[in-house]
């Protein structure tokens, strides 16, 4: 399969065109500065038509541009978060209406996160999106707006959950705060932590996209969650992680105090106490075999 992926060049884009150039697909990476090696790389300005367009004839569509989320939650950053996701969605839209045959498949990013701070309730592809905080859920939902009807034959609206995997921004600044003797629970430590292995993320992409053979039901359309079957608490990840790193136990860190360490560290303290509990019934009805359900075992194999 010839496969075009823009934003290619960020942590799971970089994985996710390894693994697929790995496996004999032909890989094309939307780039706004190409650079030598690597995957074959086309030029974009992640706004407008252009050239590039001509890649899409009868290739996958695979879209996970957009900025980092680990923002200060203002009006700024909500709208350039959200911008950066819309902005790259239209393009690709927009060439994909002009080819005048649907692309055979449209495997389109998104996040758990739209269904913001959810509590106790059990998540999943049928459940609607939250009501707040407005950076998880206003963004999310801008996003999955702009991809919703492209022309396509098939489109998959893949809602990721917190994706563990090396050397990436969200298991380095928890793996982080266990080494610096922070890793006790985070608030409460009862809010909800929905988190998934890399590796599952790339089988469950490659589902998605038709090119997997270890599900045994065909590919599908519409939303489908790529979280683990076994989310857990805050303090449960936090204890965790002080096992997989050999590390003591640690003392708790107050939402107070979590408010405040976010100014200074320019981030948003919702990342930390917000919570959802999202599982996949779409994947267990399918008989996905996970390769990393277990929390401990899937840090074992990252931090061992």
């Amino acid at each position: 399969m010839k496969v075009v992926v823009a934003g290619g060049s960020g942590a799971l884009g970089r994985r996710l065109c390894d693994d697929l150039a790995a496996r004999g697909h032909d890989v094309v990476v939307l780039s706004r500065t190409p650079r030598p090696g690597g995957h074959r790389q086309v030029r974009w300005d992640g706004r407008t038509v252009g050239p590039w367009a001509t890649e899409l004839a009868g290739s996958a569509v695979v879209n996970l541009a957009g900025e980092l989320v680990d923002r200060r939650p203002t009006a700024r950053n909500r709208e350039l978060l959200t911008r950066s996701r819309v902005e790259p969605t239209l393009a690709l839209r927009g060439a994909a209406e002009q080819l005048g045959v649907p692309v055979p498949v449209w495997l389109q990013a998104s996040t758990t996160a739209i269904h913001g701070d959810a509590g106790e309730a059990l998540l999943d592809e049928g459940s609607p999106p939250g009501d707040g905080p407005p950076q998880m859920v206003d963004v999310a939902r801008a996003w999955e707006a702009a991809a919703a009807g492209a022309p396509a034959e098939r489109q998959v609206m893949l809602r990721t959950s917190v994706v563990l995997d090396r050397d990436t921004p969200a298991l380095d600044r928890l793996a982080g705060l266990a080494r610096w003797g922070l890793g006790g629970r985070v608030g409460s430590g009862r809010q909800r932590t929905s988190w998934l292995h890399v590796e599952d993320w790339l089988a469950i992409t490659r589902w998605a996209l038709g090119v997997d053979d270890d599900v045994p039901a065909p590919p599908l359309s519409g939303v489908l969650v790529a979280s683990s079957p076994n989310p857990v608490r805050n303090a449960e990840l936090m204890a965790a992680l002080r096992r997989a790193l050999h590390r003591p136990a640690a003392p708790p860190t107050p939402a107070p105090l979590v408010r405040v360490g976010a100014v200074l560290l320019r981030t948003d303290p919702a990342l930390a106490l917000a919570g959802r509990r999202v599982v996949s019934r779409t994947l267990a009805e399918a008989g996905y075999r996970w390769r990393h359900p277990d929390l401990d075992e899937a840090l074992a194999d990252l931090l061992g």
